[in-house]
């Protein structure tokens, strides 16, 4: 099959007004999206399991009476798990083990210190009491994607993980519930979109109000979130899936052709970016896209994703390539190239890098252990991964001595009244000490 993919290169003229259409994405729902949203949250947010019911028989095609038959109980899971293959639990355990392992490294505690005057000062860290997370269904089985929202949340001390999935056609996916269960998930109701999200972030007589809404979702999902942002805190709004390979050259051209058609296979808004300083080798990884996307059952997907995002990128340099991939910001930045430790350190801007020739993007996606849910669409810049940290807040802790205070005091006084706020500044005051 031939494939039309965008090809560039860093010395012409236009290079750089041609990179930037090409990373160019706007994730902002048009109007009529917003407006439908808007009503399913005020809906939900006013009339709470009534209005779940309503749109969930609406959009999913079921046939709910009692919000009672919305929650999968954790022996339904159980069985659930009980009806899978002893090969894919088996991975499933294995995966879980190591994203809870990496976690693990990522907890925070809390600390204090205490000053010459006894003043002490510290941060407590607690976990958020509850979270929400959203979990794709239907058709789509998306294991991983409940491994990577729940176990951080566990490492971190959540104290009730609610899952939402939802069910069109009463179709469940008993490998999604088998991975509830594996993760340790509290409760589970099957209803999904943005009535879903309302419900997690407002609560109704059933599904209890959270405080933070986490998980990959449709445009109407993404929409939601960002719109009950502030009544619940939430990850991140996530665009297309996204990966850069840098390459020199040297790593087999099938290997990287699979690469890039692992993220084009997503969906087709998704982004697949080879650069290399090698234009023969841009030319190789080019053939074997065209041969091997025949031997893909998403081909269709495949190509739209690269022929309307993709592209090939002829630099002159690996520093040159290194400049372009911090511009780029991907989700996904493989280095697939020698000495990638030297070359990791001139890399400021992605969400997560891999390392070397043998170290696929797709392993990070199931079972390396660092979080799949990555920044996206340049975000990279000031956003992280989900970790532990997105489910834990801090407390500033502030314990004055008396010689503390009457220090203290008189540096705020003066600060309080150049700002005018004369009660800030004898609340201060009082605290001075009085000389013998």
């Amino acid at each position: 099959m031939n494939l039309n993919i965008r090809a560039f290169s860093s010395s012409s003229d236009g290079f750089r007004s041609e990179l930037e259409s090409l990373l160019a994405w706007d994730s902002v729902s048009d109007a009529g999206v917003q407006k439908a949203v808007a009503d399913i949250v005020e809906q939900v947010r006013l009339n709470g399991d009534q209005a779940v019911i309503e749109f969930t028989n609406r959009f999913d095609r079921r046939n709910v009476a009692s919000s009672s038959e919305l929650e999968i109980t954790r022996e339904e899971l159980a069985l659930a798990k009980g009806r899978v293959s002893a090969e894919l639990v088996t991975s499933l355990e294995a995966a879980a083990k190591r994203v809870h392992d990496y976690h693990e490294r990522q907890k925070q505690p809390s600390w204090q210190y205490q000053e010459n005057d006894g003043t002490v000062l510290g941060q407590k860290v607690t976990p958020l009491d509850r979270v929400g997370v959203y979990v794709p269904g239907g058709k789509a089985a998306y294991p991983s994607s409940v491994l990577m929202n729940v176990m951080p949340a566990k490492v971190a001390g959540v104290g009730e993980i609610i899952m939402v999935v939802p069910t069109p056609d009463g179709l469940v996916n008993d490998i999604v519930l088998a991975a509830a269960y594996i993760a340790g998930v509290d409760r589970v109701f099957t209803i999904g979109g943005a009535q879903a999200v309302a419900a997690l972030a407002y609560g109704t007589a059933t599904i209890p109000k959270v405080d933070k809404i986490v998980g990959p979702g449709n445009i109407y999902v993404a929409t939601a979130k960002k719109m009950v942002f502030g009544v619940v805190g939430i990850d991140m709004i996530a665009g297309p899936s996204e990966i850069l390979v840098v390459c020199d050259g040297k790593t087999d051209p099938d290997w990287i052709a699979m690469d890039l058609f692992s993220q084009a296979e997503h969906d087709e808004d998704a982004q697949s970016i080879l650069i290399s300083p090698d234009m023969a080798f841009l030319k190789e990884v080019k053939a074997s896209m065209e041969r091997l996307i025949e031997t893909q059952s998403r081909k269709d997907i495949i190509k739209a994703s690269l022929e309307g995002r993709g592209a090939f990128i002829h630099v002159e340099n690996m520093d040159e390539a290194m400049d372009i991939a911090n511009i780029v910001a991907a989700e996904h930045l493989e280095l697939s190239i020698d000495e990638p430790e030297k070359w990791v350190e001139k890399i400021r801007h992605a969400g997560a890098i891999f390392m070397g020739r043998h170290t696929p993007e797709a392993l990070g996606d199931y079972c390396a252990g660092p979080n799949h849910v990555l920044p996206t669409s340049g975000t990279a810049r000031f956003s992280s991964p989900l970790g532990v940290y997105d489910f834990q807040k801090r407390s500033s802790l502030i314990y004055c001595s008396p010689e503390g205070a009457s220090a203290l005091a008189k540096i705020a006084s003066p600060l309080a009244r150049g700002e005018s706020l004369e009660a800030h500044a004898m609340s201060a005051e009082y605290r001075i000490l009085k000389s013998l």
